[in-house]
């Protein structure tokens, strides 16, 4: 094998510059650690790049603990959602159960705070740095090598070596590939539904957002601006978006909502369409020799609790908490299986309370009536018991505090 064209050297190699490595570089910024971060996408492609936007409120104060306050100015904070079922809305009044909210910011924004800011830093941020071959992680030298595509498809091979390799690369992440397959456990879960998105030019429908189950099947309506919004429906996850016209979409989107009560959505050109498919997924251990997992690539969750940005950021909390111990114990790798600990659990209960939101409120291939009833029968319930509706506002709003889980 040729060796490359120059090795460089740093604390910790960051594999990954989406927000989940951005916060990380930033935390590690701001200890005085030194750090590289590795993206194989251009930054305007990631910003181009639609998803979540749903922020707990520990997402929230990490961003502004750390001089990221736009959030507070820009997003919209939601005391509540509805669950719309037998054509009636039913508010879950979160932060009068919970004494939390949620902040409806778009994860492209987050992106751009954090960019904005590693750019303002002068952070070491390599954009179209595509890893080609994670390196010796089970030794106290790991490493990658990786190719520097932006000045084109034949870009010169580098080699970065470190401490530690974070892997915060995404759910298709080269790092987590790297563990070897006797070690690796992967919990995988495929859901037989997806999400048909759209983004529309059109005002709000509701003030907040608005899970809806119907005989049709699932709607979600989400907020955007003033003037753009989210919106989604089940579909099959074979779904071909380019098949479907503005005005199919919207005649699909109002017999979800349709009711008594006559709601309907508010109408105008889409602008864009998109499938999304529903997948759980943990991959553990999240800590192997001196490379560890976060974000999407430790775990992916469907979009129905809100939960994967929200998991991402918590995960880059309790690492850079990790590392910082690591490094005060004189780089003692037991201090690293900290890390695994303190995310098991928050992970796992975001996977259930997915899991649990997605059944009840998805309609599923070859249900039959019973099955349809009961689910019916589960919302009443819930939205009748006021022990209930806190269980649903206490899953949705995180949990509460992020660094005190497992702290030591």
């Amino acid at each position: 094998m040729t060796a490359p064209a120059t090795t460089e050297r740093t604390r910790v190699a960051i594999v990954g510059g989406g927000p989940a490595g951005l916060l990380l570089s930033h935390l590690l910024h701001t200890s005085g650690i030194d750090h590289v971060v590795l993206e194989s996408r251009s930054r305007d492609e990631i910003y181009r790049t639609t998803r979540a936007g749903i922020l707990e409120a520990s997402s929230v104060s990490t961003l502004v603990d750390a001089g990221m306050d736009r959030v507070l100015r820009e997003g919209d904070r939601h005391d509540g959602i509805a669950l719309r079922f037998d054509g009636e809305s039913h508010r879950i009044d979160l932060h009068g159960l919970t004494g939390s909210a949620v902040w409806l910011y778009p994860q492209t924004e987050v992106f751009t705070d954090l960019a904005d800011r590693a750019a303002e830093t002068g952070t070491d941020v390599r954009w179209q740095a595509s890893v080609t071959e994670v390196l010796d992680i089970h030794t106290d030298n790991p490493g990658v090598r990786w190719t520097d595509t932006e000045g084109g498809p034949d870009g010169t091979e580098r080699e970065l070596r470190c401490d530690v390799l974070v892997g915060a690369d995404g759910s298709h992440s080269a790092c987590r590939h790297s563990l070897p397959e006797d070690v690796r456990r992967h919990f995988v879960h495929e859901y037989p539904y997806a999400w048909f998105g759209v983004i529309v030019e059109a005002p709000r429908s509701a003030p907040e957002l608005v899970y809806t189950t119907s005989e049709h099947g699932f709607a979600l309506i989400s907020q955007r601006t003033d003037t753009h919004q989210r919106l989604y429906f089940q579909c099959d996850p074979d779904e071909d978006p380019a098949g479907w016209s503005d005005d199919r979409v919207w005649h699909e989107l109002q017999r979800r909502v349709a009711g008594a009560d006559g709601f309907r959505l508010l109408e105008g050109p889409v602008q864009e369409r998109s499938v999304l498919r529903f997948r759980s997924s943990v991959v553990e251990p999240v800590r192997h020799g001196r490379m560890l997992l976060a974000g999407d690539a430790a775990h992916t969750v469907p979009p129905t609790g809100a939960k994967g940005l929200n998991l991402a950021l918590a995960d880059v909390v309790v690492l850079h908490d990790v590392l910082s111990r690591w490094l005060a114990r004189g780089g003692s790798d037991e201090a690293l299986d900290e890390y695994g600990r303190r995310v098991s659990e928050r992970v796992w209960r975001a996977q259930h309370f997915s899991a649990w939101m997605s059944r009840m409120l998805h309609t599923h291939p070859g249900e039959s009536g019973f099955e349809r009833r009961r689910r019916l029968a589960e919302l009443r319930t819930l939205v009748a018991s006021e022990a209930g509706r806190r269980y649903l506002a206490e899953g949705y709003t995180g949990w509460g505090g992020i660094i005190t889980e497992g702290a030591m």
